[in-house]
């Protein structure tokens, strides 16, 4: 049963459980199914099928999930698209996946109005704020379809080592299976209720807490963002028993004075990925809250995401490790061909399952590259302990994570070397007290030129997303490198180090 089926079942069977809270507005299973097919409807009568995409340019709210759904019952493909990215990132994504519907908020008319003209393959707009709702209201149902197990359900776009995103089609199985997972592993019943505060249109917040729970007749509560003081008084109101965050949310959020006047006692779960989790953050969220178990979350985009989990009894014993494989899963620690090394080897985290990736839209030569065998090779690279515990050590392709936010150097490279005062310009990640990590940007200018940290970045500033501008800017005589001449950015973190 695909997570379609599965939503018309809740609809039929608890029509008045509430499915999602927003702003304090409820929906029920019932209403939201009804929107969805009557929104479904709609594409289906302008003569969209399987294979056909509709993109989705929506801040968090629960009309995302409405439009979310309405293309799994449409049997059409959705495309979230990161709100945070700079125009030209989004034209890419929208030309380059050919989506043929899009789905957005009024508040990025402006933006859209500079990118529309190479928009060429877009055929059908719907704006939420003016006219959106009326679609969701027609009342007409959508027509039956047949989905089949590896038709594409979601294309997320990831950022890729070549600079240009790559666009991670799962199918229907896979999203089925990342739900089946999630909800074994977090025990995930139709009583929780899930607090969402990352971006729906990362995979996290949808395809390891929203899909999985509604899969088990839960609730979403959805907030626009993360705001501390804001966020513990939703938590307390709407009897919040499942919370996610990056371990900076959960920094911040015990230092947040409102803490100890919030009422939390709904609680049962805190869960957290991105980034392992200090030893001293551990033990503080443990104290604070010993009734409330703790859980680590390991996967990528390219397996729905869903690899391994650090479950509540060793969370501290096993620090820093990912945990297990999850149900279904396979996880290898492997050489290059893929071969199995020894326990406490270090080599690339390879992962298989029904959950791993189609492969990437439009590129097979990627898709060759990253899945062998059945195997999807992840680029990180680990060691298994004696007692089957995964431990990251490093990551094979230099991306840099900024609280919860993947960015890869090349994207922030290609821009640097636009500029005409520039020579070479390497950009590595260093430690970053709430955020995990930041870009900093290395810059050998040209003979004879000259140019100020603040000159860099206002050049930067609109050509990638703000999240992925340096947070600081160095200018140095050479880059160190190689024998090869290959940059040595563990040399240029090292520095940083020292």
């Amino acid at each position: 049963m695909f997570i379609a089926e599965k939503l018309e079942q809740f609809a039929s069977q608890q029509p008045d459980q509430p499915i999602t809270v927003f702003n304090g507005k409820v929906t029920s299973y019932g209403e939201l199914h009804r929107k969805a097919s009557s929104l479904a409807r709609h594409f289906q009568d302008k003569g969209y099928k399987t294979d056909d995409i509709v993109a989705l340019l929506l801040p968090n709210c629960d009309d995302f999930l409405v439009c979310y759904y309405a293309c799994q019952i449409g049997g059409f493909t959705v495309l979230p698209v990161n709100t945070k990215l700079a125009p030209n990132e989004i034209r890419y994504i929208l030309t380059h996946s050919e989506a043929r519907g899009l789905i957005y908020d009024r508040s990025y008319r402006e933006m859209l109005d500079g990118i529309r003209p190479d928009l060429t393959a877009l055929e059908d707009e719907a704006v939420r704020g003016e006219g959106l709702d009326q679609l969701m209201e027609s009342g007409d149902e959508a027509l039956p379809v047949g989905r089949e197990a590896d038709d594409t359900s979601v294309i997320f776009y990831t950022s890729g080592t070549t600079g240009k995103p790559k666009g991670v089609m799962l199918s229907n199985k896979n999203v089925e299976a990342a739900a089946e997972i999630w909800s074994a592993s977090m025990e995930m019943t139709a009583d929780d209720r899930v607090l969402i505060v990352a971006p729906l249109f990362h995979c996290a917040a949808s395809h390891v807490f929203s899909i999985p729970l509604i899969h088990k007749g839960g609730t979403v509560v959805i907030e626009e963002g993360f705001s501390p003081e804001h966020n513990l008084s939703v938590m307390e109101q709407e009897k919040v028993t499942i919370f996610f965050g990056v371990p900076a949310m959960y920094s911040v959020l015990l230092n947040t004075p409102q803490l100890e006047k919030t009422d939390l006692s709904s609680l049962r779960l805190f869960t957290y990925g991105a980034s392992p989790m200090p030893y001293e953050l551990v033990k503080r969220v443990k104290t604070l809250f010993p009734d409330v178990k703790v859980q680590n979350l390991y996967g990528q985009t390219e397996n729905a995401p869903a690899a391994t989990s650090l479950t509540d009894e060793s969370a501290l014993e096993k620090i820093g490790s990912v945990g297990k494989p999850l149900l279904y899963t396979g996880v290898r620690v492997a050489d290059e061909e893929g071969n199995a090394l020894p326990v406490g080897e270090v080599g690339e985290i390879i992962v298989k399952g029904p959950q791993v990736m189609k492969g990437y839209l439009k590129n097979e030569e990627a898709t060759h590259q990253t899945i062998r065998d059945g195997w999807l090779f992840s680029g990180d690279l680990g060691k298994f302990d004696e007692e089957g515990f995964l431990y990251i050590v490093d990551r094979k392709k230099d991306m840099i994570i900024r609280g919860g936010e993947n960015i890869y150097p090349l994207e922030v490279e290609e821009v640097l070397y636009e500029m005409p005062e520039v020579l070479e310009a390497a950009v590595v990640g260093v430690p970053h007290e709430v955020l995990g990590e930041v870009p900093k940007a290395f810059v050998v200018l040209k003979e004879g030129q000259s140019l100020a940290e603040e000159e860099v970045l206002d050049y930067c500033r609109g050509k990638i997303a703000n999240y992925k501008l340096p947070a600081e800017v160095e200018f140095i005589g050479t880059l160190p490198r190689n024998a090869s001449g290959k940059v040595l950015k563990t040399a240029l973190r090292g520095e940083v180090r020292a």
